[in-house]
């Protein structure tokens, strides 16, 4: 029997970060352990994910702006590690969990001082800043891709290969098949930017979609998730090129939009992709060109290189090119079925149960960790 405990984690308020947060506080609060959710003011409003978790605000700032912003950031994080110093007295966590964004490392730092054990998760193909900073310094280090970049290979022995956990709503999908797509039938396509959607899908998708075939064009059925700014024009150039199409600045439904989608079209965030993966759906990839050390693209890298996905770099993301690559996938059912099989085979559905398990094992340090495949021998590149 599961001995009960309680788990801090921390994480940014970015999609990205709080989407692997919340799978991972919903798998270990089902095991019967108690969690505290530590973000920033964004995080702990994030729609939908954290319902029934503790959630607590500390301070942390962005290192940004010069050397003004350095010294704002620097006196932040100095009174986030106090908060959560004051916070831990009273949670008694058994570890501390940290999913990267800058609200995790005053966390971090305060369970360092505090000699509390602690682990971080790196959702995406490149390790961010804050999990390079506290790297040396934390007990377990969880990947999401079996080659990660920006990995010392002096961490190689707490290195641990999970995946990136997604919502068990998402994780369902495996079990349900492609949706059947029949030759004249209905093409129902997903356009997402992610949780700070993208302004360039909105520019380019309708152009492209405009330039198929008129007997492929009327077949199509378009979800879009636009930013607020850019979905009114959006909507207005679906409507004009007579395109059936649904628009909204945010998706609650998403796993459900997810299940009756023939293809994606989306950036290459982490989550994007592990929800891909986890539900098996074919993609074109427009990785977000100012990414932190290009981390959209790398992880872009292995679906694509497996024939579940086409990345298009956004300089090259024309309607022209776009309505290139949808005619090669979407006039061919077989091949996107065949891409929606690759795209899945990329999936790793234990992710949420091997990282409860390496962070339950991190109060117990002289046991060994023994969770399914996670121990990552080719992590570095």
């Amino acid at each position: 029997m599961t001995r009960a405990r309680s788990f801090v984690l921390a994480a940014g308020g970015t999609g990205g970060h709080m989407v692997p947060a919340a799978a991972l506080a919903a798998e270990l609060m089902r095991r019967g352990h108690r969690v505290a959710l530590v973000s920033d003011a964004r995080g702990v409003r994030f729609p939908g994910l954290f319902d029934g978790v503790e959630t607590h605000v500390i301070p942390a700032g962005r290192f940004a702006g010069g050397p003004l912003g350095w010294a704002k950031a620097a006196r932040q994080m100095v009174e986030g590690r106090r908060t959560a110093r004051e916070l831990y007295r009273s949670l008694k966590p058994a570890a501390v969990v940290g999913f990267g964004g800058y609200p995790a490392f005053p966390a971090l730092s305060a369970a360092f001082a505090g000699r509390i054990p602690t682990a971080v998760h790196e959702q995406n193909a490149v390790l961010g800043r804050v999990n390079r900073l506290v790297a040396r310094r934390v007990d377990a280090i969880a990947t999401s891709y079996s080659a990660t970049e920006r990995l010392k290979p002096a961490y190689a022995n707490k290195v641990h290969l999970v995946g990136n956990p997604v919502r068990e709503a998402v994780l369902a999908l495996r079990s349900r098949p492609y949706p059947l797509l029949e030759e004249d039938g209905i093409f129902r396509v997903l356009v997402t930017g992610g949780s700070q959607g993208a302004s360039v899908l909105s520019q380019v998708v309708p152009d492209g979609l405009a330039m198929l075939p008129v007997a492929f064009r009327r077949r199509l059925q378009v979800t879009h998730q636009a930013r607020i700014e850019d979905i009114d024009a959006a909507r207005e150039k679906y409507a004009a090129l007579d395109i059936a199409a649904d628009l909204a600045t945010y998706l609650p439904d998403m796993p459900e939009q997810l299940a009756w989608a023939h293809l994606v079209i989306a950036r290459a965030g982490a989550s994007t992709i592990a929800e891909l993966t986890a539900a098996g759906r074919p993609a074109i990839l427009v990785p977000l060109p100012g990414a932190t050390d290009d981390h959209q693209t790398a992880n872009a890298r292995a679906i694509t290189e497996a024939g579940g996905a086409r990345t298009i770099p956004q300089p090259r993301f024309t309607p022209t090119e776009l309505a290139k690559q949808m005619q090669k996938l979407g006039l061919d059912p077989s091949a996107l079925e065949n891409a929606a099989g690759r795209a899945r085979a990329c999936g790793m559905p234990d992710a949420v149960s091997d990282m409860a398990d390496l962070v339950e094992s991190l109060d117990a340090p002289r046991a060994p960790v023994h969770v399914g495949r996670v121990q990552q021998k080719e992590a570095f590149a």
